[in-house]
């Protein structure tokens, strides 16, 4: 594992979102594509959720969002972020979540 310093970490913008949309990716099995509101501001991402969460579990979700993450195109789609999760020895995915309910833009320090 890579060490890196408290200044480049520093530079990571992870915001409280909520997860307010959820459709299938047209060009991928395994993809969704998210709209969250980011306090404010809205984001569309690319998730490899569908193998581990309906749809209807997802909808009103609050989410860690890596915000300033360059934008990339996924399968066609434009992500505009990244939602973080863990990955389970068994490979199951479990999206990170704040323990209490808190406005979404919070930001984690």
């Amino acid at each position: 594992m890579t060490e890196i310093s408290f200044d480049e970490w520093s530079k990571l913008d992870l915001r409280v979102g909520e997860i307010i949309e959820v459709e299938d990716h047209p060009n991928a099995d395994k993809l969704y594509i998210l709209k969250v509101d980011i306090g404010g501001s809205e984001k569309s991402l690319v998730a490899g959720l569908r193998n581990h969460y309906e749809k209807d579990e997802l909808i009103g979700k609050k989410v860690i969002v890596f915000t300033n993450l360059k934008p990339a195109e996924l399968r066609g789609v434009k992500s505009e972020g990244m939602v973080l999760a863990a990955v389970t020895e068994n490979d199951d995915v479990v999206l990170v979540s704040p323990e209490e309910d808190i406005d979404n833009g919070a930001r984690i320090r």
